[in-house]
């Protein structure tokens, strides 16, 4: 089993950055995709992010040129930089991986493990 642990969420104030931390843990396979996404209030889950064992990215149009998407070398830690923050963002951000090597995964379905989420709040 992989456990998934987020940090780094909180309040910050329209234009401002945050930067989040996906800790993986447990049995580990070095060929996964690590992701973001997200969860705004009373909405569905949405794709943010997401890089490959390889280090290619892929993001969702609307945080494009604003998030950026990272790992260690050892690659069981994932981060997300987010900047010019808008209060469209506001949202649970949860961290996922894949137990196998799927190319540019951007479907919650393609994702096997999944961390309880850290809330990110954009105030005006």
């Amino acid at each position: 089993q992989v456990q998934l642990a987020e940090s780094g969420g909180g309040l910050v104030q329209a234009g401002g950055s945050l930067r989040l931390s996906c800790a993986a843990s447990g049995r580990t396979f070095s060929r996964n995709a690590m992701a973001w996404f997200r969860q705004p209030p009373g909405k569905e889950r949405e794709f943010v992010a997401t890089i490959n064992w390889n280090g290619d990215t892929t993001y969702a149009d609307s945080v494009k040129g604003r998030f950026t998407i990272s790992r260690d070398n050892a690659k069981t830690t994932a981060f997300l930089q987010m900047d010019s923050l808008k209060p469209e963002d506001t949202a649970v951000y949860l961290c996922a991986r894949t137990s196998s090597a799927i190319a540019s995964p951007t479907m919650t379905w393609q994702y096997d493990y999944w961390g309880q989420g850290t809330q990110v709040t954009v105030s005006l």
